[in-house]
């Protein structure tokens, strides 16, 4: 009886022994082994056979995010023999930083980072998590100092790149590559938050009235070049009114003297077949519609005796003479 007790402890014993070699490693995960306290190998994903007693998993600090009783975040730190590969991702609390121009300021970032060697993340740093937590606050310090609070608050893109070359090159010695860093807030004091937003308040102001200002000039200078546009037209208008209206009494004044030359030639013509002066009748033509038109209207009672009478005379008698013959 006591020896199968004896053999069923130890076959027991080789059952769980036996059992104890067999690691399953998980997808994404790996387990580095250590031979009597020696690198030995990493395990992969999948079932892995090793040397109980012999070979034992090499555990790995992890940070972990709790939430406690009064719904406040706390971070844990665990010990684990399997190592995740897959992207993890790192929320650090809010610390206070200054500016180059003596502002402190309250900043919280994100960080993503990935384990590319097992074997550095374990063997080349001793806590990997707070290693990385420390070198993101100090390198934050830095590159937020070189900074001023605007550029700050206005380059998170170029301080999230400029985090995440510094970093990266940083703990590529500890197997860890940081894929990106993203800051979450920025929040400066409530009296700089203040000045900050009666600037913002000004700023906006100052635009409004040179806007307003912009659009009256806009305005003002539309309202001149349609006048002097009008103007312009205006005085095309009148221009080439007058040049047609002058055209119009030129065009009728030659009509005119085409016809009375015309006329005078018949009458010289004629005159001239009665062997008559056909000047003494133009003069005297002449003579009778100028004095015609100088009594000519409605109140003229002015009586006009020629100066040269015996000349009109002579005229007419000229003209009389003509027709006699």
């Amino acid at each position: 009886m006591g020896t199968l007790i004896v053999l069923g402890a130890l076959a027991l014993f080789v059952f769980i022994f036996a059992l104890s070699g067999f690691k399953i490693v998980q997808q994404a995960e790996v387990m580095v082994i250590e031979r009597l306290g020696k690198y030995s190998r990493t395990l992969h994903s999948g079932i892995n056979i090793i040397w109980p007693i012999i070979d034992k998993p090499r555990n790995i600090t992890w940070r972990y995010v709790v939430e406690g009783m009064d719904d406040r975040k706390h971070i844990r730190f665990k010990q684990k023999s399997k190592i995740d590969l897959r992207e993890t991702v790192y929320d650090f609390p809010r610390q206070n930083v200054i500016t180059k121009d003596n502002v402190s300021v309250q900043i919280n970032a994100i960080l993503y980072f990935q384990i590319m060697d097992p074997v550095k993340a374990i063997y080349e740093i001793e806590n990997l998590p707070d290693a990385i937590e420390k070198l993101t606050q100090t390198t934050l310090r830095n590159v937020i100092g070189e900074l001023e609070l605007d550029e700050s608050l206005s380059s998170r893109d170029t301080i999230n790149t400029k985090l995440r070359t510094i970093l990266d090159e940083a703990t590529n010695k500890w197997g860890v590559k940081i894929n990106r860093v993203e800051l979450q807030d920025i929040n400066p004091p409530e009296d700089i938050k203040e000045a900050m937003e009666k600037q913002m308040r000004a700023e906006r102001d100052r635009r409004a009235a040179v806007l307003e200002a912009e659009g009256q000039k806009r305005a003002k200078i539309l309202e001149a070049e349609g006048f002097r546009e009008s103007e312009i037209k205006k005085a095309e208008g009148e221009k080439q009114s007058e040049i047609l209206k002058a055209e119009g009494q030129a065009q009728a004044r030659i009509k005119t003297a085409e016809a009375e030359a015309k006329a005078i030639k018949l009458v010289s013509e004629a005159i001239e077949e009665k062997s008559g002066n056909p000047i003494n009748y133009l003069i005297a033509t002449k003579y009778i519609e100028t004095l015609q038109e100088m009594v000519t209207g409605k109140d003229n009672k002015t009586v006009y005796i020629p100066f040269e009478a015996t000349g009109v005379l002579g005229s007419l008698g000229g003209i009389k003479e003509m027709f006699k013959q």
